[in-house]
């Protein structure tokens, strides 16, 4: 609580909160009860949590949020999340090149030459190859971009489809490779 967004304890170690996800989801419930939210769902959870969540919801969970892109494809927790009835929305679904603490030594997506073969198939870029590959696989992506023209190319990914042997040479990518990490050590 208060200003700092880590607390540490008084021998400087991490202070965690301890509140149950399924309390928290309950509270949230509340807020569409009182129609201060039409829908609420869940970020970065695994299937257990979901179903733990499941297990006590009035108000079923309409998403969830995770990194996904084909080198953490997330296979299982989105057919996980499909059955259940949850949409999948990933987040940094070209491997967010951008970012400033990026090892020089991680693999960069949108270099992966069995993408960039697909791009020039296709006349388009990697990043709407990999965008066109969720959209397939029914998963919601969501790039960040500044660029007007990046934006722009980014929805132009319902003109073309990739083969079923495309879609899994992309989904053979898969390294479970996380880039966006928790800066946050662990004690």
């Amino acid at each position: 609580r208060g200003d700092n967004l880590f607390p540490k304890n008084p021998d400087n170690t991490m202070r965690y909160d301890y509140t149950d996800y399924k309390d928290t989801w309950k509270a949230m419930e509340k807020l569409v009860e009182k129609g201060l939210v039409k829908a609420i769902g869940l970020s970065n959870f695994n299937s257990r949590q979901i179903n733990d969540v499941l297990s006590v919801a009035t108000v079923k969970p309409a998403v969830l949020q995770v990194e996904c892109h084909p080198y953490l494809a997330q296979n299982e927790l989105i057919a996980h999340c499909q059955k259940q009835g949850l949409v999948v929305t990933a987040y940094s679904p070209l491997g967010s090149p951008d970012r400033m603490w990026k090892h020089p030594d991680e693999p960069v997506l949108l270099e992966e030459p069995g993408i960039k073969k697909l791009a020039e198939k296709y006349n388009k870029s990697p990043a709407q190859i990999i965008l066109r590959w969720q959209v397939q696989r029914k998963v919601v992506a969501i790039p960040k971009s500044v660029t007007p023209a990046r934006i722009q190319q980014n929805v132009q990914v319902f003109d073309f489809s990739l083969t079923e042997e495309e879609m899994s040479h992309i989904g053979s990518l898969n390294k479970n490779w996380r880039y966006i990490v928790p800066m946050i050590t662990v004690n």
